[in-house]
């Protein structure tokens, strides 16, 4: 056997279709894409035109507006606290931001970390965050611990 003996099995490379080449080739005149003119010419973009009327996304009003100063709060629920505690990732004592982000409760705190009164907590913590839902803070209370608001990052930073 030498290399040039080598071949594929029969059937297991199917050749390309060579488009454009006469129409009893099947893929001839238009070469498969359906129409002539402006849509079968290379690099048109035409989405949203509308044949030289104000396109529809034009035509609508514009509404709202981002404000660059939101704060992006990191929320934690009670349930996902519980769970931590519960499987040894957190002490139930004080907790912050620091213990939350090392315990991998949370990646990261962006510009704070905001309690969530979602599932319920057994355990008496004592807990330093940016923000708490009232649920979260009565919820808290009630199971023997204590939660400490702190200004965000960014009003700390201003």
């Amino acid at each position: 056997m030498k290399l040039t003996d080598i071949k594929d099995n029969d059937g297991a490379v199917k050749r390309r279709m060579r488009i454009g080449r006469g129409i009893g080739s099947g893929k001839g005149k238009t070469g498969g894409r359906g129409v002539k003119g402006q849509k079968s010419r290379s690099g048109v973009a035409i989405k949203g035109f509308e044949g030289g009327q104000m396109p529809l996304h034009r035509r609508l009003p514009k509404r709202g507006f981002t404000n660059i100063f939101r704060l992006e709060f990191v929320e934690v629920t009670l349930e996902r606290l519980q769970r931590a505690i519960d499987s040894g990732k957190l002490k139930a004592g004080a907790i912050d931001e620091v213990g939350l982000v090392a315990a991998g409760v949370i990646r990261r705190s962006r510009d704070g970390i905001r309690l969530v009164a979602t599932g319920e907590i057994k355990s008496a913590v004592q807990i330093t965050v940016h923000g708490a839902s009232s649920g979260a803070v009565l919820a808290i209370e009630k199971a023997g611990g204590t939660v400490t608001l702190i200004k965000p990052k960014a009003d700390a930073a201003a």
